[in-house]
């Protein structure tokens, strides 16, 4: 059973909707660091309180956290028993982006709270376009450092995803 679970991968790779979707079958409330991170007009939060909050976060007996921060991704692996890497490629989270965009200009999504309004700019874009060349191989490494017992579940299209989900209906 899973009860500590971390989902992470480029933007745009569905990491807030698999944990939504995960978090409703397992009764879990996901968490999402993207909310705890960021303040109203898209200020950053110091990170002395957002590594206070998550610390509090992992000491709870369950959760789920959706979000990269891969600057506290190796302090979450001490936590997590489960770890489920979306490895989706670029276009496919390209494409997930523009669609969300689309869905949400003008107001902020659920997952990061308000006063951030959505937004879409080059650097953003060439972060995802460079993700799985770039972060990626930093992400497995960190992963390679994970404790014995975590599970690291790796799903690399949205058909991967959704029968992973099936095993929790």
């Amino acid at each position: 059973m899973m009860h500590k679970i971390l989902i992470i991968g480029c933007c745009g790779a569905g990491k807030t909707t698999l944990a939504r979707e995960l978090g409703a079958r397992l009764g879990l409330e996901p968490v999402h660091l993207d909310r705890l991170w960021w303040r109203p007009g898209w200020r950053e939060r110091g990170r002395e309180e957002f590594d206070a909050e998550l610390a509090e976060l992992l000491r709870r007996p369950e959760w789920i956290l959706d979000g990269n921060f891969q600057r506290t991704l190796p302090e979450r692996l001490k936590f997590a028993d489960t770890v489920i890497l979306l490895e989706y490629s670029r276009s496919r989270c390209l494409w997930n982006t523009f669609k969300r965009y689309f869905r949400y200009r003008g107001t902020s999504r659920p997952d990061v709270g308000e006063g951030c309004p959505e937004r879409l700019n080059l650097p953003f874009l060439r972060y995802i376009w460079n993700y799985n060349r770039v972060t990626l191989p930093r992400v497995q490494a960190a992963l390679e450092a994970a404790p014995a017992g975590c599970r690291i579940i790796r799903l690399a299209s949205p058909a991967a995803t959704a029968a992973f989900l099936k095993r929790f209906s």
